[in-house]
């Protein structure tokens, strides 16, 4: 792990990769050239695909519902500022990763901060909350499939279904792998809301023109909860190392940010003003599921690709910080070996099965979502980002005189960690009390049930 001393790790080019000087001899995966198995093989495009498959999913389905609590413009406000502060704290990550090539997951960075025990709960956290974010992503495909057969499975038997290709598509070592199945993922999620928000505009609502409400008043419950769904929706900062860890040239890693965060933030834009404005306040979540049903079903057709991506890169995330964990520096990390492959696969394996469990199992599994997410992606996306700052300001950069001199950016960097212990807080508080809400109004259903 980096060495904590008083001078900053070099920016310096490292040849033709484009990397900080000494990158490619200290980075998890090192030079790769006589290795069986070769990681750092992305480009920062490909990068970016990767980027918008996770982050531009099932989440954006919840944004007009959002609006429909707060109002059009408070919708569109929250969703523009949260895609700027997103953008901000990829590049502090992206910083962060550059000064430290060690660092491969969040548990490393957490190793940089806080010591052995930030490396545990921040891995911990990463793999609850991808392992959490898959099996989000069977109940999509669950919802999916139920909606194109009229419901006539049981609905776990389409979790089921649909969990199977997951856990196929997450089974190639190399994340180089998997990018190109998400140039299909992008393309769905974009076509089937292209498909969604035609369907609203040619079926709205009747009166529609006077239904839509450009601000909503509302108490503080319900308007944190059309919060986190933007906040959530972009909730993909956790994988940012582990995508970097793979490119052939990290120092282009921020042209993979901005393509991500320029182009979620305008389509999420969109997609919630227009869904919301010609389907209206009582507009659900998934918004699919408000449209007549042949373009709820073509809508969903479309989006399958990008349901079974998202879900197979958090699967795939969670195993390979296990799977780096075990193997750091052993050739079954670059070697074809019986026991790499065999590891590999059974973490695949054990991360999917997990997911399909807790999807299936556990009735109260969507808010269980929400308090992972209020937990983990609150820092992953937004607070933890200001603390890389502050350490490498501090120990590499002249400590309080550094804050000092950078006040700006020392100001910003303690706002971010404050923004993300109160989305944690804020975000933990009403879940909690919609699960008592769920409960006692008799919603929850039984486990392993098909209703």
């Amino acid at each position: 792990m980096s060495e904590k001393g008083s001078s900053s790790p070099s920016f310096k080019a490292d040849g033709e990769n484009a990397a900080p000087l000494g990158y490619h001899d200290t980075d998890v995966f090192g030079r790769e050239e006589d290795h069986q198995i070769r990681y750092k093989t992305l480009s920062w495009q490909l990068v970016a695909v990767l980027m918008i498959a996770e982050i531009v999913s099932n989440g954006m389905l919840s944004l007009p519902s959002s609006l429909a609590v707060v109002g059009l413009v408070p919708g569109l406000v929250l969703i523009i500022f949260l895609g700027m502060f997103a953008l901000f704290t990829s590049w502090l990550l992206i910083q962060f990763k550059l000064r430290h090539p060690e660092v491969h997951n969040m548990g490393d960075a957490g190793y940089i901060l806080a010591g052995p025990i930030g490396r545990e709960i921040l891995s911990f956290g990463t793999i609850v909350f991808a392992v959490f974010a898959t099996g989000s992503q069977l109940l999509a495909g669950q919802i999916a499939l139920g909606v194109l057969s009229s419901n006539k499975l049981c609905l776990m038997l389409y979790t089921g279904i649909f969990a199977i290709p997951t856990l196929l598509l997450a089974l190639p070592r190399t994340l180089d792998r998997l990018s190109w199945l998400s140039v299909v993922s992008v393309l769905g999620i974009i076509v089937a809301s292209i498909v969604g928000m035609i369907g609203a505009g040619s079926h709205p609502v009747d009166g529609w023109q006077d239904r839509y409400q450009v601000t909503v008043k509302t108490d503080f419950v319900a308007a944190f909860i059309s919060i986190t769904n933007p906040v959530f929706a972009y909730a993909g900062h956790f994988m940012f190392f582990i995508l970097i860890s793979e490119m052939r040239q990290p120092n282009d890693a921020m042209k993979a940010a901005y393509a991500l965060q320029i182009s979620a933030t305008t389509f999420y834009a969109l997609f919630a003003a227009i869904v919301y404005i010609y389907l209206g306040p009582d507009v659900a979540s998934p918004a699919f599921t408000s449209l007549p049903l042949k373009w709820s079903k073509a809508a969903y057709a479309i989006a399958i690709p990008n349901f079974l991506m998202a879900g197979s890169l958090y699967s795939h995330t969670a195993a390979k910080l296990l799977f780096i964990r075990f193997f750091r520096k052993s050739r079954h990390l670059h070697q074809h070996t019986l026991v790499g492959w065999g590891v590999w696969v059974f973490l695949i394996a054990l991360m999917n099965a997990a997911a399909f469990v807790l999807a299936i199992g556990v009735p109260i599994f969507n808010y269980l979502v929400g308090i992972a997410a209020s937990l983990f992606a609150s820092w992953y996306t937004y607070g933890i980002a200001g603390a890389f700052w502050l350490y490498d300001s501090w120990m590499y950069q002249g400590r309080s005189e550094a804050w000092r001199k950078k006040w700006a950016m020392c100001a910003l960097s303690w706002l971010t960690l404050a923004a993300g212990a109160f989305i944690c807080v804020a975000g933990m508080y009403v879940t909690v009390k919609q699960i008592v809400d769920a409960y006692a109004s008799g919603k929850v259903s039984e486990p392993f049930s098909c209703g």
